[in-house]
């Protein structure tokens, strides 16, 4: 991908009048930039990233209301304990989502090399006396009453920093040791590395698919995503057969799930719930599943859940909500001003929707089970949080696109 340059036009009138004393050239650069910000408020494409996010993150509170019910009983919180923290963590991440989208772009190109650092610090707790494990993974850390899973900031802090980086290095970018020093090495293999030490592969997956996008997206050139995705297939080989349960996930996916007491109950009640479901569903709040049929009925295999409630309908709704977010991210894509916008969007698409596509593959028996939730739907408050804050870092590049465009219309 190569930047666009923008020239300056021959000189006219405004540039007479700004000779002259009157000023002329500098209101209008001023209305410009005011009338951009105008029209980036209103522009289809950050309406429409709003619009989706909301949408996306209200069937996720009904659904983890509905999802959650009996587990929340049973663990003595009442049938609205998940719903409520849940909806605690909406609370915190919506309005962190309306702050990062009206930051200026600037101040993420400024802060990225920060955010990257307390991303890996942040991570680095799991391994201190705060880390806790859960189901094998040591990859949250506990604070009192409070669980968070750092690994979903450092997705973002990561995406940022890889963006700051080939926006620096662009006049170098063409040439494979710029194009992968610091970005691969040691940036990216320090973060995915932290977070494998920790034995969570499906997130070490997704972020390295996260990685790969904001390279593809930010411009580099194809001998050097050729080599990173090369390295990454051999290292995902190797840490899938040097571990006895990640075996046994693929041996159990390959052979049909065929042990219903043990590796297979859990994708196989996925299936029954998915199937349970019909055309329309068998209504809100009607699962049998998640009466304790269904592990993670509320988190990784919430879409069973709504494919069950709402049946092929409200699973097609979501489907193609995640299939209008991509097209809109890549219009952003398109619209960006910069190496650094189109970097960041596009790892961040990859993550979210990339995520969202793996998680759906998974409950339907394309993919072993890998333990990623569903973004913005899924139980999580961690996971909730840093979605949002990535769509606002989204929506703060879109609005800065729009204005982009409107400079360059108002000067035409």
């Amino acid at each position: 991908m190569r930047v666009t340059t923008t020239h300056r036009p021959g000189r006219g009138a405004a540039d007479s009048g700004a000779d002259d004393g009157s000023g002329a050239g500098a209101s209008g650069r001023a209305r410009i930039r005011l009338g951009g910000q105008f029209a980036s408020a209103s522009d289809p494409t950050v309406v429409l990233l709003y619009a989706i996010t909301f949408l996306l993150v209200g069937i996720g509170l009904i659904m983890v209301l509905s999802a959650s019910s009996i587990s929340s009983y049973l663990a003595e919180q009442g049938f609205f304990g998940g719903f409520w923290r849940q909806f605690a963590f909406a609370i915190i991440g919506i309005p962190l989502m309306l702050i990062a989208a009206a930051m200026p772009i600037r101040f993420w190109k400024k802060w990225a090399w920060a955010l990257f650092g307390l991303g890996i610090l942040l991570q680095l707790l799991v391994f201190t006396p705060l880390g806790v494990e859960v189901y094998g993974n040591r990859n949250w850390i506990q604070i009192g009453g409070l669980g968070a899973q750092p690994s979903e900031v450092l997705k973002l802090a990561l995406v940022v920093w890889i963006g700051a980086v080939l926006l620096a290095k662009e006049p170098l970018l063409g040439r494979m040791r710029h194009e992968l020093i610091p970005v691969v090495l040691p940036g990216s293999i320090l973060a995915l590395g932290l977070v494998l030490l920790g034995n969570d592969l499906g997130t070490t997956l997704v972020m390295g698919a996260t990685v790969i996008g904001a390279m593809f997206f930010g411009g580099v050139s194809w001998k050097s995503l050729g080599l990173v995705l090369l390295g990454a297939g051999i290292a995902a080989v190797f840490f899938v057969l040097s571990s006895p349960n990640r075996m046994n996930r693929l041996l159990g996916h390959a052979a049909g799930n065929e042990d219903y007491s043990g590796l297979g109950w859990q994708p196989l009640h996925g299936l029954w719930a998915l199937a349970g479901g019909g055309l329309f569903g068998v209504g809100l709040g009607g699962s049998k599943a998640k009466w304790s049929w269904l592990p993670a009925a509320d988190n990784d295999y919430i879409f069973a859940i709504i494919g069950e409630e709402l049946g092929l309908v409200g699973a097609l709704l979501v489907i193609a909500l995640f299939v209008v977010l991509t097209l809109v991210m890549l219009r952003a894509i398109s619209r960006a001003r910069d190496r650094f916008g189109r970097a960041v969007i596009g790892g961040i698409m990859v993550w979210i929707v990339g995520q969202a596509f793996i998680n759906i593959g998974v409950v339907i028996g394309v993919f072993p089970v890998l333990g990623v939730p569903l973004p913005l739907i899924s139980s999580g408050g961690t996971a909730l949080v840093a979605c949002l804050l990535a769509m606002g870092v989204v929506i703060s590049i879109a609005r800065d696109g729009a204005a982009h465009h409107a400079e360059l219309g108002a000067a035409r």
